[in-house]
């Protein structure tokens, strides 16, 4: 018999064991044991890949980082493109209509904070797209402080008119990625959104934004 076949196995029930300990109540079964060997090899599988400075020391939050902010800055190039010859001035003023179209009424914070911006910048976006009559507010029912937005009937059609080209601009954004590759990067980028989300909804200060968010949040998360 091979003893050390036998003791490994061992080894590895015990360690399956510890990580897992018990699910969700339930003594652990031969499947449970099955699915915890292919999810550790996948990981094991997953190598870590080069990038520019690594030798140097630069880390891969960095490479995260600088890699977000090129891809958006592709995209709005491609935006821009998609709106070159319309009535449009900027992306986000279709990117607000959209919102709208989709989701319904909304008042002006709402829809300010669904496309994470600033309340004055927003504010500004808000005033062009009133202005062009893409837009209109009509008073709350809820809170008669408030106004609720509303795309309008001259909104949907200058929308319609561009749809075309902004949904091209939004495939040639995904690139070459495959079908499963574009599925798990939504899953990555979501579990990101709602980590940055959760900080964003608190209203910071930007003087104690980036201490809040490193120390509450980040380190708490790890």
């Amino acid at each position: 018999m091979n003893y050390k076949l036998v003791k490994n196995i061992i080894d590895l029930v015990q360690q399956f064991e510890i990580e897992t300990n018990k699910i969700q109540g339930r003594d652990l079964e031969k499947e449970d044991f099955i699915a915890w060997i292919v999810k550790s090899n996948t990981v094991l599988s997953v190598q870590e890949p080069q990038w520019e400075g690594k030798e140097q020391g630069r880390s891969a939050e960095s490479v995260i980082s600088t890699l977000l902010v090129q891809l958006n800055r592709y995209a709005k190039l491609y935006s821009k493109s998609a709106i070159a010859d319309s009535d449009f001035s900027t992306q986000e003023e279709f990117i607000y209509l959209i919102n709208l179209r989709a989701f319904g009424g909304m008042t002006k914070m709402q829809l300010i904070q669904r496309n994470v911006h600033e309340k004055p910048y927003g504010i500004q976006i808000i005033n062009r797209l009133l202005a062009q009559g893409w837009i209109e507010q009509v008073d709350s029912l809820v809170d008669k402080r408030s106004k609720i937005i509303f795309i309008t009937e001259a909104g949907n059609l200058t929308l319609e008119s561009q749809m075309a080209k902004i949904r091209q601009a939004t495939s040639v954004v995904s690139g070459n990625l495959s079908t499963s590759e574009k599925m798990e990067l939504i899953q990555l980028l979501n579990k990101l959104v709602n980590f940055h989300q959760t900080i964003y909804e608190q209203n910071l200060d930007t003087t104690e934004l980036l201490e809040v968010a490193y120390h509450n949040h980040l380190m708490n998360s790890n």
